[in-house]
């Protein structure tokens, strides 16, 4: 280890026993971390959930709120001035306007601070009076979770592993032509250069956009300030002789920087520091796509899940230094795209999904749980008959068609370990039928006074997530 890196861990250590002696003397706080892949409802799941803990009617599920002990909940500046604050205003804008939208998708991290006063129950609360706690919100993209794999292999064996998951694709049929009209050996050209890496962000966009969630590296899909920067112009070549100055050289250089100067700054001031973690995955979106898509998702989530266990990475090991998250949440977004008759079957489905993404990290380490959720509820429910049979649907605002539209999604199978099942038996489609995912809009909201937004769950996953702290 450099001496950079011991007085760096030293650092860390010092400043964690800090924080912990004054948080067991002061103001605890919670650091809620917020993660999911592309179009799971992060930032949906955010606002809805600040709503909700700052008028608390609707939130039943969450026992302190429940029984009085939460006395009064506020926005306060956020305590780290270097990470952008949550928008959580603007946001909020755009789900309760007169023509709601959904908001802006998170494209990098970003922190919002919700103060709670509680009254302690007992005979304790009714010495020492109310207390303050502290829930840090941090939100930032699933795809930079996945990001962790690439500190364990080398540019040769990236490259070996990308190239075959593009075999089969056609969407990979763009940069595969363009690679063979390469020759990695000679000497780097950096237009051709960064030729290549466009070409390879096209078709992670592409794989993206079709289904697939297990993409990295992510900041390739989420480049912020970092676009077009060295760290991000490279792309997975096949085997040959890297001499120096060639292109495969030079990209073998670029990947290692990626990794020391993107992933590694990452996981380090951010990730080591989380204490509660959700993770918002669309299963019903992977479920519409095919068991391909599904098997997908369930190699992400194993990818997401080996980030919380330090015991697999020295690199982890290294930042984590004893600290852990403590529990993680893994929640099947948008319930209410379903009939509450098929919320049991959608639990499951995330139960298994959870289930076999463990298996696949083989992880051991925080307790996890699953459930069936909306962080925002966009539909009302209805039942039709249809040829003598009773059809349960969900009616909303659909993209791109006019009014209210009634939909029935499809029926999901009683047991989420029969989808497993399918997906990883490689199945070319579901035995039960198709699904449908439809993209809902919110729909115009009158709030009552001490109402938030109305959700499916979300109580629920807020009792389980910090229900304890409180």
């Amino acid at each position: 280890m450099w001496l950079g890196d011991i007085a760096d861990s030293l650092g860390r250590t010092v400043e964690g026993v800090t924080g912990a002696v004054n948080e067991a003397l002061f103001e605890p706080t919670i650091r809620l971390g917020v993660t999911g892949l592309s179009r799971a409802g992060k930032t949906v799941f955010i606002t809805s959930l600040i709503a909700n803990l700052l008028d608390r009617s609707r939130m039943p599920g969450l026992a302190a709120a429940a029984d009085g002990r939460v006395r009064a909940a506020y926005l306060q500046p956020q305590p780290d001035d270097t990470v952008p604050r949550f928008e959580y205003e603007t946001h909020l804008s755009a789900l309760l306007g007169p023509e709601p939208i959904w908001p802006d998708s998170t494209r990098s991290v970003s922190e919002l601070r919700l103060s709670l006063r509680l009254q302690p129950a007992g005979l304790i609360g009714s010495v020492s009076g109310p207390r303050r706690l502290h829930l840090d919100i941090v939100d930032y993209p699933g795809e930079w979770l996945l990001d962790l794999g690439l500190l364990e292999v080398d540019f040769t064996e990236w490259s070996s592993r990308a190239l075959t998951a593009m075999e089969g694709k056609p969407f990979a049929t763009a940069y595969l032509e363009r690679l063979a009209a390469t020759s990695p050996g000679e000497r780097l050209v950096e237009t051709e250069a960064q030729d290549l890496a466009g070409t390879y962000t096209e078709y992670l966009h592409s794989a993206r956009a079709s289904g697939f969630s297990n993409i990295a590296p992510g900041r390739f899909l989420l480049p912020g300030d970092l676009a077009g920067s060295p760290a991000l112009t490279f792309a997975p070549l096949p085997p040959s002789a890297a001499a120096r100055g060639s292109l495969a050289r030079e990209m073998a250089r670029r990947f290692e920087a990626y990794k020391t100067l993107v992933v590694k700054p990452f996981f380090r001031d951010h990730l080591s520091r989380i204490d509660r973690q959700v993770v918002l995955i669309d299963a019903l979106g992977a479920l519409a796509r095919g068991p391909a898509a599904t098997a997908d998702l369930i190699d992400a989530m194993g990818g997401i899940l080996s980030a919380f266990r330090p015991g697999r990475n020295a690199f982890l090991a290294q930042i984590f230094l004893g600290k852990r998250v403590e529990k993680i949440l893994f929640a099947a977004t948008k319930a209410d795209t379903l009939h509450h008759s098929q919320h049991v079957a959608l639990a499951s489905v995330a139960e298994a999904l959870a289930r076999a993404a463990r298996d696949r990290a083989d992880f051991a380490g925080a307790g996890t749980s699953s459930m069936a959720i909306a962080a925002l509820r966009t539909t009302t429910e209805e039942t039709r008959e249809e040829g003598g049979a009773s059809l349960d649907m969900v009616r909303g605002r659909v993209v791109g068609r006019d009014g209210l539209v009634a939909v029935y999604p499809g029926t999901l199978p009683a047991s989420g370990s029969e989808v497993v099942a399918a997906a990883t038996a490689n199945a070319e489609s579901w035995p039960w039928g198709d699904v449908e995912a439809m993209d809902f809009l919110p729909q115009p909201l009158r709030l009552s006074p001490g109402e938030g937004p109305p959700h499916i769950r979300l109580d629920r996953a807020a009792e389980f997530l910090f229900g304890d702290r409180l």
